[in-house]
């Protein structure tokens, strides 16, 4: 199983816009993974899904409130957890955005600009957190993502990373160092 062979400091990470990074070979992700609707369904379809994608790993599931509820909009729970994903093979992050979307739809996740109901009911919801990206490699291997240097770069619109997402994240590093 592949290891996360670098320490990661959040705080010390280069924060970059998907937009700026489109085009950009990645190697790994972090993923946020979220559901209030049937989550109990959902998360072990997207973990098999993103398993064919490469090796995995997981964090500890949390369970938190919507905080957007209040008492008299009360709203379900979400599942949440965070994956550390190895890629088999390098993908752009513009691919696995779009790849991500597919999968959140496969699961039936429906965005409306109006909701139907006031409360929103999200089936799955992938998040990319932090991509390893490309820097370097050895020309005289082409093909082997041993000899590639990398470095890992968190998506600054998702930063700073909400409580459960930090411990996902946290956890996840702190297996891997």
């Amino acid at each position: 199983m592949h290891k996360m062979s670098v320490e990661l400091n959040l705080e010390t990470l280069k924060q970059c816009l998907p937009e700026q990074l489109q085009m950009q070979s990645v190697t790994a992700v972090m993923l946020a993974l979220g559901s209030n609707y049937q989550a109990d369904k959902h998360l072990p379809r997207i973990r098999k899904d993103l398993a064919a994608l490469g090796e995995i790993q997981l964090s500890t599931p949390f369970q938190n409130p919507d905080f957007t509820a209040t008492i008299e909009l009360p709203k379900p729970d979400y599942t949440n957890q965070c994956v550390y994903l190895h890629l088999a093979k390098p993908a752009t992050l513009q691919q696995l955005q779009v790849l991500f979307k597919q999968m959140e739809g496969e699961c039936g996740r429906e965005r409306l600009a109006v909701a139907k109901t006031s409360v929103k009911k999200v089936t799955m919801d992938i998040d990319i957190l932090l991509i390893e990206v490309v820097t370097d490699k050895n020309s005289l291997s082409k093909n082997s993502f041993s000899d590639h240097k990398s470095k890992w770069l968190i998506m600054a619109d998702r930063y700073p990373f909400k409580a459960h997402e930090r411990a996902g994240v946290e956890e996840l590093m702190s297996d891997h160092l």
